[in-house]
C-alpha cells in the first residue's frame, strides 16, 4: 500500500487484530454481492469504503421508484437505470481504489458457483427464498463462505454460513425450502432503516471474515426493531440436508 492509501484507512489500520496485514488482505479480496437493493446497498458502500480491492455486483433489475426509501445507492436521477450500473458509479465515487464489476443479468446455479469459486466471500442480498436457496447451493458447491442476511416489516435476520468448514450448517438446513412468494419487502413491507442495520452487519461479518478474526458462523442473529431487541440461536448441520449434507466430514 502506498502512503494516501495507509491514510485513508489509518482508522482501520490501528485496530488490534486488523493492522497493515489485515488491511493488506482486504486489498487482495474478491467480494460477491447478489442484490444491489436495501440490504446490498450498505453492504457494497461499506465494503468499498473498507478497501476490499474487488467488488462483482449481481442484480438483474433495475432502479424503480418504490426502492429509494431504503436502497441508498441510488437515487431519483437512476430511475430506470440497472441497478448494478447505478451502484458502480455511487462505488467508484466513494473510492477509486475498489475494482467493481457488474453482473446485469440473473445467473443460474452453475454460473453463480463459477463466480463464486473465484470469489473469497459471497454476500446475498436478495429478498426471496428461491434466490436465497440457488445462492445457497452455489456457496455450497464452491464452499465459498457465504453471509447471508435478511428484513422483512421490523424484522431482521443474519448469518455466516462458512463453507470452509466441513461441519458448517447450511441455508437449507435452517430453512428447508422456506417460503413462497408473498414472504418479500414488496408484499410486507419494511421500515426504512432496517435493511441498512443488517446490511451493515453483514458487511461488517465480511470484513471479519476477510481479516481472519470470528464471525458469526454457527449462531443466528434475530432482531426485532419494534422492540429493539437482539438474540441468538446456534445453528446445527443437518446430516440429512439434500443441499450439504453429503459434503464429507
Amino acid at each position: 500500500m502506498d502512503d494516501p492509501e495507509l491514510l485513508r484507512y489509518s482508522r482501520q489500520i490501528m485496530l488490534p487484530g486488523v493492522g497493515v496485514e489485515g488491511q493488506q488482505r482486504l486489498q487482495e479480496a474478491h467480494a460477491v454481492i447478489m442484490g444491489l437493493g436495501g440490504l446490498g446497498s450498505p453492504v457494497a458502500a461499506y465494503l468499498a469504503a473498507a478497501g476490499v480491492g474487488r467488488l462483482t455486483l449481481v442484480d438483474p433489475d433495475h432502479v424503480e421508484v418504490t426502492n429509494l426509501q431504503r436502497q441508498i445507492l441510488h437515487t431519483d436521477a437512476d430511475i430506470g437505470r440497472d441497478k448494478v450500473e447505478s451502484a458502480a458509479r455511487r462505488l467508484a465515487a466513494m473510492n477509486p481504489n475498489c475494482r467493481v464489476e457488474t453482473r446485469a443479468e440473473r445467473l443460474d446455479v452453475d454460473a453463480m458457483t463459477t463466480l463464486f469459486a473465484k470469489a473469497d466471500v459471497v454476500l446475498d442480498g436478495t429478498d426471496n427464498f428461491a434466490s436465497r436457496g440457488a445462492i445457497n447451493r452455489a456457496a455450497v458447491a464452491s464452499g465459498t463462505p457465504l453471509v447471508s442476511g435478511a428484513v422483512i416489516r421490523f424484522e431482521g435476520q443474519l448469518t455466516t454460513f462458512d463453507y470452509r468448514d466441513p461441519e458448517a450448517a447450511c441455508y437449507h438446513c435452517l430453512y428447508g425450502e422456506g417460503g413462497g412468494d408473498e414472504d418479500t419487502c414488496a408484499a410486507n413491507g419494511v421500515l426504512a432503516s432496517l435493511p441498512g442495520v443488517i446490511g451493515s452487519l453483514q458487511a461488517t461479518e465480511a470484513l471479519k471474515l476477510l481479516i481472519g478474526l470470528p464471525t458469526l458462523s454457527g449462531r443466528l442473529l434475530i432482531v426485532d426493531a419494534t422492540n429493539m431487541q437482539f438474540r441468538e440461536i446456534r445453528l446445527r448441520r443437518d446430516p440429512d440436508c439434500p443441499v450439504c449434507g453429503q459434503r464429507p466430514a
